[in-house]
């Protein structure tokens, strides 16, 4: 297999570039892109290797499930609103969806449901794939239900509803649907090539996801009543599913989003920068942005089993689980399988990586630590995280 990269990269990051084609040419890869926003400018954009088994190469456009990078979207679209004053973080969703306010959840806030800390983590009654991709009618199914513990004391990772729940209160205040008003507001003036909800005009060029192999994990063996297990196994969605036109049109903005590094990257660069996209384009104000640095929660969260702290959108500082990526003004979040998005304000340094083939860990893995470190060794500014209280 070829291992030629398409695309460019400024000298000094020449390490990038290097693990990208080394991962590619020993299969840790299968295809995959890198990009890395540098103080407004792009100073890595590279892709390499193959969509898929039947020959197809990545090409500058290919798109690829994201998984849960997509809630770094969905949050974008929720810090958008807040700016424009449609939302208040400090309010109750209920003040903009009533019915939310049922079962106990009156005082649950925009920033609880932002930073995972809502104490709805997941569906309470059974749900299968089907249900999930009509958006309305599962997020109704959750304004009924009673919270999983006391809303704003712990985290519970919102694995599969966190964009329903956003894409509630979008459309109570906008009238448009997540998917719309982030293709709207965000990506269409970023000049951002990433969709929560893609039509049937891109198949072509999504490359599909390969699975991980199997852990031989058994959620059979645990409590069902347990936070985890009721989050992350109603439903269960095989990555074959990924492949289908209903997910991919679904809009889902926990782990439905299409797009690559490169337009990953153009989505998040506003927090690194200060509230500024690339090209000069406003997104956020510099206040909004620093919302993003407070901690809502900071702990071992009830569905991850491991210490992430929380501010509304994103985890803060790496810890851990990424010790390259610095404690202070930095945050990130991954999908599962890999990928990763970084936005560091101190360094004005936005990094993106997506591939399709997918390790099992939720949080990242190894590879994804490789591009981590690379990135922050090119810069001649290696980090070593100091151990907080959560980890």
């Amino acid at each position: 297999m070829s291992t030629a990269l398409g695309g460019t990269y400024a000298p000094r990051f020449a390490p990038v570039a290097d693990l990208l084609e080394r991962n590619l040419a020993d299969g840790t890869d299968l295809g995959a892109s890198v990009c890395v926003v540098h103080d407004g400018e792009v100073v890595v954009d590279l892709w390499g290797g193959m969509q898929d088994g039947a020959g197809r190469s990545w090409q500058r456009d290919t798109l690829v499930n994201v998984y849960s990078l997509s809630k770094t979207a969905t949050a974008m679209a929720a810090l958008a609103l807040v700016d424009r004053g449609l939302l208040d973080l400090d309010a109750p969703v209920a003040r903009y969806w009533p019915e939310f306010g049922a079962a106990g959840k009156q005082g649950v806030l925009v920033r609880h449901v932002l930073s995972h800390t809502s104490g709805v983590a997941g569906w309470r009654e059974r749900v299968s794939v089907d249900d999930v991709c009509d958006v309305p009618a599962s997020s109704a199914l959750l304004a009924a239900q009673e919270p999983w513990w006391e809303p704003g004391t712990a985290s519970g990772y919102h694995a599969l509803n966190y964009g329903h729940l956003v894409d509630a209160l979008v459309r109570r205040v906008d009238g448009r649907a997540l998917g719309a008003w982030f293709a709207d507001e965000i990506a269409h003036s970023l000049g951002a090539d990433f969709h929560l909800g893609v039509g049937p005009d891109e198949d072509d060029r999504i490359a599909p996801l390969v699975a991980p192999p199997p852990t031989g994990f058994d959620y059979g063996a645990l409590d069902p009543e347990s936070v985890f297990v009721k989050t992350m196994t109603n439903p269960l969605v095989p990555i074959p599913v990924t492949s289908s036109r209903q997910w991919r049109a679904a809009g889902i903005g926990a782990a439905g989003g299409h797009g690559n590094a490169r337009s990953v990257a153009a989505v998040n660069t506003p927090v690194s920068h200060a509230g500024m996209g690339l090209g000069g384009v406003r997104v956020l104000s510099a206040e909004t942005v620093e919302r993003v640095f407070e901690p809502h929660s900071d702990g071992v969260d009830a569905v991850l089993g491991a210490p992430v702290r929380f501010g509304p959108g994103f985890a803060l500082g790496g810890g851990r689980l990424h010790p390259s990526i610095p404690q202070q003004r930095a945050c990130w979040w991954t999908g599962y399988g890999g990928s990763i998005v970084v936005n560091d304000a101190d360094r004005r340094l936005t990094f993106a990586y997506v591939m399709n083939r997918m390790e099992p860990e939720l949080l990242g893995s190894p590879r994804t630590d490789g591009y981590v470190s690379a990135v922050y060794d090119s810069l001649g500014d290696r980090v070593t995280a100091s151990v907080g209280a959560a980890d």
